[in-house]
């Protein structure tokens, strides 16, 4: 089979960074300014997180935290899967194709600017150009005309504006997409960073504006940005939406996260994404301050399907049986994530929990008697995977229990980092198993089967395995006008019936923080930072 290359990327949370679901952090110092003291509603907060050195929402891989309070989404997704209009008043469609996004009045930039729908139109052009190199343009990828701004050969673009784009008026915009999509709604939420606004100051001098972003969210730069040090961020007073709980928020780059960790500990800084080697204690050192969130990333156990010992199904489902999901969740991952019993992670809307079945429990005997069915396996398994990513002893127990429970002789096996691992990857040049993972860009079922079920999608870790019917049924799926993931069934089944590899782990993502965080609501795996409450 064939191994190809995405042409545009919807974003970079499928690479080495998301594998260890860990930020990778590129500076290190303090905060800039000490927590406040308890009892100060109003006070600072402080982030540990990774220099991000780029903060245009539509070129950002790693600020995403950072952009969350510097911008408002169009709309924003709660973890019970409700859908809340926040710049838009509406978005609107009679038949999933064409929409029409009316844009809440009397909303302005941090310049003092009102936002306007040619904002919108202009930003998502800039982006979608090609020659702007904007990381995050195939986030617009299904907008009518994309192709012609962005052609997939890299290619000279034809034109500098996509066709699918019209200003109606000051508050009004249509957007006309190459295919009925009746989730677009949930495109337009917060982890789709692309279709934030910029003023139009911003297309002056781009890097000028890197240097310090005028957003239409919450909260807006205190200083330029300066590499290595901190970002402070300021509650915007003029900001139309809902008030902030907090008035500042300092986000404080580490080279190392266990450095981070142990500030938090010490109450030098307030929230981090917990490291993988400190996630077993994490819960001794911090009781209830540590948090793990449903988020949209789901594992898998890649496998070389283009290897005729692959080709039995039973081989495929007695590999998963093999695998131990509960024991290694306990062991390495302190119970935060969700052994996988369906093809999307838990927290896509409508995604139908326990649809894998007997396939994705762990069943040593039956495994065993079903592979032997097959006419057993052939030869031994090596399961490739990147180094330095924190993931050895989970690949290292994977290749146990399929020593033990199949016979198999597996071995688990490192590449030097992450680039010789893509390399491998792309070039097909791994006989066996491999690292596979998604972490999705909103929690919508559609959002992960796309990229990773789909010959066209931008999971180029993922599974090796295209169906027609797939595709025809998720298109399908995709013209509903209902938001409740209930269309996708259709795709789960063809999913389940083929078994194309095993599921592994629906993720979280675990957090702890200082006693001064008193509450911190999440959406789609990560805090909202706006309304975090400040203990009294």
């Amino acid at each position: 089979m064939a191994i190809r290359r995405s042409p545009h990327r919807r974003g970079l949370i499928g690479l080495a960074a998301a594998a260890a679901l860990v930020p990778l952090a590129l500076a290190g110092c303090s905060p800039s300014s000490s927590p406040g003291a308890d009892g100060d509603a109003d006070a600072s907060i402080s982030m540990a997180v990774t220099d991000p050195g780029i903060l245009i929402p539509g070129r950002q891989t790693v600020a995403f935290d950072y952009a969350s309070v510097v911008w408002a989404p169009l709309t924003f997704i709660r973890d019970d899967g409700t859908l809340e209009y926040v710049q838009a008043e509406s978005v609107e469609s009679d038949d999933q194709q064409t929409w029409t996004i009316t844009l809440r009045d009397g909303w302005t930039f941090h310049d003092g600017t009102p936002v306007t729908a040619q904002d919108y139109v202009d930003t998502w052009n800039w982006v979608a150009y090609g020659p702007n190199t904007a990381e995050n343009s195939g986030q617009l990828v299904g907008i009518e005309g994309f192709d012609e701004v962005n052609p997939a050969d890299g290619g000279e673009p034809e034109t500098e504006e996509m066709s699918g784009l019209e200003v109606v008026d000051d508050l009004t915009f249509r957007v006309t997409l190459k295919q009925p999509d009746g989730q677009f709604p949930l495109q337009l939420s917060q982890g789709q960073t692309a279709t934030f606004p910029m003023p139009a100051s911003a297309f002056d001098d781009v890097d000028a504006y890197n240097r310090h972003p005028v957003g239409n969210g919450p909260f807006a730069m205190s200083d330029d940005y300066v590499e290595a040090e901190t970002i402070t961020v300021a509650a915007y007073d003029d900001y139309a939406g809902d008030e902030p709980t907090v008035e500042q928020i300092d986000f404080v780059p580490y080279v190392d996260m266990n450095t981070a960790y142990t500030d938090v500990q010490a109450g030098n800084l307030d929230i981090v994404f917990v490291p993988p080697s400190r996630l077993a204690q994490a819960e001794a050192d911090f009781g209830d301050r540590f948090v793990a969130f449903d988020a949209p990333g789901i594992s898998f156990l890649g496998l070389s399907l283009w290897e005729d010992r692959f080709e039995d199904v039973r081989v495929r489902q007695a590999i998963s049986m093999a695998i131990d999901r509960e024991t290694i969740n306990e062991q390495l991952y302190a119970g935060t994530y969700t052994p996988a019993s369906a093809w999307t992670p838990i927290v896509e809307v409508g995604t139908p929990e326990g649809i894998c079945g007997e396939f994705c429990e762990y069943d040593p005997d039956a495994a065993a008697e079903l592979l032997e069915e097959a006419g057993g396996f052939e030869g031994s398994l090596d399961i490739v995977f990147p180094g330095g990513g924190g993931l050895d002893e989970l690949y290292n127990a994977i290749a146990n229990n399929l020593r033990q429970n199949l016979g198999i002789d597996a071995t688990a096996t490192p590449t030097a980092d992450w680039a010789e691992f893509a390399e491998r990857r792309m070039a097909g040049d791994i006989s066996g198993a491999f690292f596979s993972r998604w972490g999705a860009l909103y929690p919508s079922q559609q959002a992960t089967m796309r990229e990773v079920y789909l010959s066209s999608g931008g999971c180029d870790n993922c599974v090796p395995w295209y169906s027609d019917d797939v595709s025809e049924a998720l298109a399908e799926a995709d013209q509903q006008p209902s938001t409740d993931g209930s269309a996708y069934v259709a795709v789960q089944e063809i999913l389940q019936d083929a078994f194309p590899v095993p599921p592994l782990f629906s993720e979280s993502y675990p957090y702890v923080t200082t006693e001064r965080i008193a509450e911190m609501p999440a959406a789609s795996g990560s805090p909202v930072l706006r309304e975090i409450v400040v203990a009294e």
